[in-house]
């Protein structure tokens, strides 16, 4: 199926299974789906089984959206549990569109959780309550992690993803790799037969060496030999080590939630000439998740890395956070560090969603179905691989996803044919009832609105109540001034230097300095508070140790405005 089918199927308002070998932009298309959302002033639920197949699409992880905890099944005990939770029965209560991504890696177990507490909480036996579902996946890729086998492990497997009826969109045009070879073998190992001429391709890259700007990441199968490696290829690099520990607010239980959850490390060590991989997704600033690069400097101002990419681009880094919510939407956790790994090694598992210039993958310890192919479909050429060792495991397959993949593809040619069967007319009656039913917009001047709105980073929605300050956090860097920042964000001047105050209290890294004043008013306002600290009556302080706004200000003689001392105060603390 093309992806502009895929989309109209997806409009229209229908369950749907996004599947396809890796590289046919599933994650792409969801994005375009995401985007038409929006633009409507509908904004979906995304979630995903780990925090890093999460990033991809901005989501949150299955276990926290649904506050399973780390349970890995549950009764309709539980759910009454559940429904006693009164911000979670707000949570469900707007939900209306759910999509749910990388589902190779749940388990039947938690997708009929997710299945049953839906029901519970929308009060309705429905599939998955009524919501409308939408599934990414591709089930020949990591299969959920399980400690003992076991008979049924696949999303599918469960009752609840017969009942959701969904249409079945099969992607086939292939748009990581550019390469008839690779695409071959890959072929052939959804297939479950690897030819003999693809077994001499292999052959031919054994320990073969790359013509390439940079060193292919290494790809493997267990950490320690990740590792290992990073720390070998550290080493030899020239230069002093330059070392970013992270910063961290919250309970040391889920401080510990956020690093099993997600790529950032607690202490990272660079040199200049090392090789990096972005574990973040910025697109503004020019990175995604899987982005490679090399360090080439490092700031004299901030110390802070110079990354140049492997598409040419040098950027200074600054430090990226990863947060941790509770059942009530409240930040709990934060973590603050430079979104980069050492790129030499990672493993396999860590890859699955990345795009990889080269890679040089040893796959001689191959223990999961899946895991060769994953690593195989990183990279976009058969030029950019260098096969360091295999075993018969590697080339294997699930064989009960070998056997559905043929009724998977005739699913997908029958919604094919039945969107494909509809006038322009009747598809975009379809489409606007869609919309309409979501509580969206459909007239044209108004979706152009909501699309400028957009671009400069407001929304009319969101599918949960983002903290208002966040909101203004997201719109600092394209504010010049705190007058402009408050315009952007269609509040008044006092509201942004409260949410500034807060902001820098969770994190007192965050650059602000295009905010400090300048002047007579700001020297005045500093040397008060030099004096008043010195003098340390009592009287002039908070129980929590910091000076009163009131005794800056009559200190000051009252010629100086609370929010102009409260401005100041951003930089002088």
């Amino acid at each position: 199926m093309k992806q502009i089918t895929a989309l109209n199927i997806l409009k229209s308002g229908q369950n749907v299974f996004i599947t396809g070998s890796a590289g046919t932009g599933k994650t792409y298309l969801l994005n375009q789906f995401i985007e038409y959302l929006k633009e409507r002033r509908v904004i979906p639920t995304i979630v995903a089984p780990t925090g890093i197949a999460a990033s991809h699409l901005r989501g949150q992880t299955v276990h926290s959206f649904f506050a399973l905890g780390i349970r890995n099944g549950i009764d309709e005990g539980f759910v009454e549990f559940l429904l006693e939770n009164s911000y979670l029965k707000k949570r469900f209560a707007n939900l209306k569109l759910l999509i749910i991504d990388e589902v190779s890696m749940i388990s039947p177990e938690i997708f009929s959780a997710m299945d049953m507490i839906l029901k519970g909480f929308k009060e309705s036996n429905a599939p998955f309550g009524g919501v409308q579902v939408v599934i990414s996946g591709d089930f020949f890729q990591l299969p959920p992690v399980s400690k003992v086998p076991k008979e049924k492990r696949f999303a599918w497997q469960s009752p609840a993803w017969r009942d959701l009826e969904l249409k079945t969109c099969y992607l086939e045009q292939k748009f990581r790799q550019d390469d008839d070879k690779l695409i071959q073998i890959l072929d052939e190992i959804r297939a479950g037969e690897v030819s003999a001429s693809s077994h001499k391709i292999f052959e031919s890259r054994y320990h073969k060496e790359l013509n390439s700007n940079f060193k292919p990441t290494k790809l493997y199968t267990h950490n320690v030999d990740v590792d290992r490696m990073n720390r070998v290829e550290l080493a030899k690099l020239k230069g002093r080590e330059k070392l970013f520990t992270y910063e961290s607010k919250g309970s040391k239980k889920n401080i510990e939630k956020i690093f099993k959850s997600s790529l950032v490390l607690e202490e990272l060590t660079l040199k200049k000439s090392a090789m990096v991989l972005f574990i973040k997704n910025n697109p503004e600033k020019g990175y995604v998740n899987g982005t490679t690069g090399i360090v080439v400097d490092f700031s004299p101002i901030d110390n802070m890395p110079i990354v140049r990419t492997s598409d040419g681009v040098k950027m200074k880094l600054d430090p990226e956070e990863w947060s941790l919510e509770n059942d009530a939407g409240e930040v709990v956790a934060t973590i603050s560090q430079v979104p980069l790994r050492l790129a030499w090694a990672i493993t396999i598992h860590k890859s699955q969603g990345m795009t990889l210039d080269s890679a040089e993958i040893d796959l001689s310890k191959t223990f999961e179905v899946g895991q060769g192919y994953v690593a195989l479909s990183r990279i976009k050429n058969i030029e950019g691989l260098r096969l360091m060792g295999i075993n018969n495991m590697a080339l294997r397959v699930d064989p009960l996803i070998l056997h559905i993949d043929d009724r998977i593809k005739m699913a997908s040619k029958r919604a094919s044919g039945e969107i494909n069967g509809l006038s322009k007319a009747k598809l975009r009656k379809h489409c606007e009832a869609y919309i309409k039913s979501l509580g969206g917009i459909t007239n044209s001047v108004e979706i152009e609105e909501e699309r400028k709105s957009i671009k400069i980073g407001k929304l009319s929605v969101s599918s949960y109540k983002t903290p208002t300050h966040i909101k203004t956090k997201h719109l600092i860097e394209k504010s010049k001034s705190i007058l402009e920042l408050a315009k952007h964000r269609g509040v008044g001047r006092g509201t942004i230097i409260n949410h500034l105050t807060l902001l820098r209290k969770e994190d007192a890294s965050l650059d602000l300095k295009k905010f400090k004043p300048k002047g007579k008013e700001f020297k005045a306002i500093e040397k008060v508070v030099l004096k008043l600290k010195k003098q340390n009556h009592k009287d002039d302080f908070s129980d929590d140790g910091r000076l009163r706004l009131r005794a800056i200000f009559d200190a000051l003689d009252e010629d100086i405005e609370f929010d102009d001392i409260r401005v100041a105060l951003l930089f002088l603390n």
